[in-house]
C-alpha cells in the first residue's frame, strides 16, 4: 500500500494567520488531531491539539487550595505562533510501511500528502492506517479479485483471503504475469500478506 490509497481527502488546511481559538473549534467539531497548516499551497507547520491546549486553559478562580503562580494563560494567538516545525510532508507514492514507521518513530499522529504544483492532495493518520489493517476479508478479497480482473480477465486467477492473508493461484503459470498480481494485490488496503503460485506448485 501506498500513501494514496489510504489518505483521506480532501484535507482540511489552516493559515498561519487563523486565531487558535478558531482551530479548537475546527479540530473539536471535525474531531481531527492536527490540521496542516499551509502558506502558499506549501506545508509551513502542523497545528495539534497539544499546540492548542497548551498554555490555554486558565485556572478557575474558585481554586484556593492549589494555585500555582507559574501557570499562566495567553491571550488567543495566531497559528503561527503555536503551530509544530518544521513540517513533515510526504508524496502520494510512499509506502505505507514506510509511513507507519516514520509516524511511530517521530510521534506524530498525522502528515500530509503533497503532490508537486497540487499542494496537499491528502493526509495520513494513525486512524487511516488502523482503518487499512482492520479491512475485513471479503472487502479485500472482491477489491482484489476486481483489479486482477481488469489486468487478466475474470477468470484468470484463483483468490482467497484469510486474515488479511491474499493467497492468488496463477491458472496460466506466467511469471510475468504472478509478479504483477503480486504488486497489485499488495496496493490494495487490508492486504496484510501477498501470497502468489502457479497451479502447478498447488497440485
Amino acid at each position: 500500500m501506498r500513501a494514496q490509497d489510504v489518505m483521506s481527502s480532501p484535507v482540511v488546511t489552516a493559515r498561519p494567520d487563523q486565531s487558535v481559538k478558531e482551530i479548537a473549534t475546527l479540530l473539536a467539531e471535525r474531531g481531527f488531531t492536527s490540521m496542516p497548516v499551509v502558506d502558499d499551497d506549501h506545508v509551513v507547520g502542523m497545528v495539534t491539539e497539544a499546540d492548542v491546549l497548551r498554555d490555554r486553559i486558565p485556572v478557575d478562580a474558585r481554586t484556593r487550595i492549589w494555585r500555582d503562580e507559574n501557570v499562566q494563560t495567553h491571550p488567543a494567538p495566531t497559528v503561527a505562533e503555536v503551530m509544530s516545525t518544521p513540517a513533515v510532508a510526504v508524496t502520494p507514492g510512499v509506502d505505507c510501511a514506510v509511513l507507519a514507521r516514520m509516524m511511530l518513530d517521530d510521534h506524530v499522529r498525522a502528515v500530509p500528502v503533497v503532490d508537486g504544483g497540487r499542494g496537499v492532495v491528502g493526509i495520513v493518520t494513525r486512524r487511516d492506517l488502523l482503518r487499512a489493517i482492520a479491512t475485513d476479508d471479503a472487502t479485500v478479497l472482491i477489491a482484489v479479485r476486481s483489479r486482477l480482473a481488469a489486468y487478466g480477465g475474470a477468470d484468470r486467477w484463483s483468490v482467497t483471503v484469510h486474515d488479511g492473508v491474499v493467497e492468488i493461484v496463477d491458472d496460466f503459470d506466467d511469471a510475468t504475469d504472478r509478479h504483477v498480481a503480486q504488486v497489485i494485490a499488495e496496493s490494495v488496503a487490508g492486504a496484510a500478506e501477498v501470497r502468489v503460485r502457479s497451479r502447478e506448485s498447488v497440485r
